[in-house]
């Protein structure tokens, strides 16, 4: 039973890695505080259930979701940038136009997948396991970690950096600031979208509702994943917003075990949050404190 549980909450965090990793584009690579993951990632899913019930192969499916999520990132940047509306209100825009847009696409609140192929039916072809869905998801994370880690070495991957960094200096070198976080956007929401795609596909339907609190839960994972990893480096930044994802599953899963109601992880993730983000502050409270008893201990020794 502890183990079924064990890969169950690895399972999920490796799912729920690909938000995080949107969520660390958008908040610590471009510093953009986007709230369309809340319906970016409910996007992925819809997009990945209504093709895959309507006969499309889950992969193609999960690739279309990729791109919705992209379409989506586009628009909140277009908000942003071309129409000068702040960051924090161009996602709220884009969020509350896709619940409907959502709707639309599923055609109802739910759409069940238990008798569908999925990424995961498929791969059991390949792999005769029962951890075929950790292989799958491992096999997904660590090419997209990869690829996105080749990405911001490269030329305009620097420029996405930079342009989070500082704007002014970057556009002073001819760079189009614009452009940039537009796509910076667009791959930071085609990434929380794929792993919406995942997450029904595992969890076996789509839900309209799935996306909210979304936001808190990239967060969290960015977060944590920064006081485990602490550098900035991105091939290691990008394994602590993996492994941040991980803990938190864990934590929740833990927090269920010790007798929380469902409807109490809201306020065991906030807790996870001013926890991870007062970490460094209470560190240092700890320093101060042990160095002034010591500075006592050594006065009481001269005297």
């Amino acid at each position: 039973m502890f183990l079924n549980l064990f890969i169950s909450t690895l399972e999920q965090g490796l799912a729920y890695g690909l938000l995080a990793m949107g969520v660390y584009i958008t908040f610590r690579i471009l510093d953009f505080p986007d709230l369309t993951v809340e319906g970016s990632f409910p996007l992925g899913a819809a997009v990945t259930a209504k093709l895959i019930v309507g006969g499309m192969n889950p992969f193609l499916a999960t690739i279309f979701a990729f791109v919705a999520g992209g379409m989506a990132g586009i628009l909140t940047g277009l908000i942003n940038t071309k129409l000068k509306i702040a960051g924090l209100l161009a996602g709220i825009l884009t969020m509350t136009s896709l619940y409907s847009i959502n709707l639309r696409i599923m055609g109802r609140s739910n759409i069940p997948l238990l008798r569908q192929p999925t990424i995961i039916t498929m791969m059991e072809k390949w792999i005769d396991t029962e951890y075929v869905s950790l292989i799958s998801f491992v096999i997904v994370i660590m090419l997209v970690k990869l690829s996105i880690d080749y990405f911001l070495h490269t030329e305009i991957g620097m420029a996405v950096r930079a342009t989070g960094d500082n704007p002014v200096m970057i556009e002073s070198l001819g760079v189009n600031t614009d452009l940039i976080k537009i796509l910076g956007l667009s791959l930071a929401n085609g990434l929380v979208a794929l792993s919406g795609a995942l997450v029904a596909q595992y969890q076996g339907f789509t839900d309209i509702g799935m996306g909210i609190g979304m936001i808190v839960i990239g967060l969290a994972s960015v977060i944590i994943g920064e006081v485990i990893v602490r550098t900035s480096k991105i091939i290691y930044a990008t394994i602590g917003v993996i492994i941040g994802s991980i803990v938190y599953r864990f934590a929740i899963a833990v927090a269920l075990q010790l007798g929380f109601a469902p409807t109490d992880l809201k306020i065991v993730t906030a807790l996870l949050v001013i926890f991870a983000l007062g970490a460094p502050s209470l560190r240092k409270f700890m320093i101060q404190d042990e160095f002034a008893e010591h500075l006592l201990e050594e006065g009481d020794n001269h005297a």
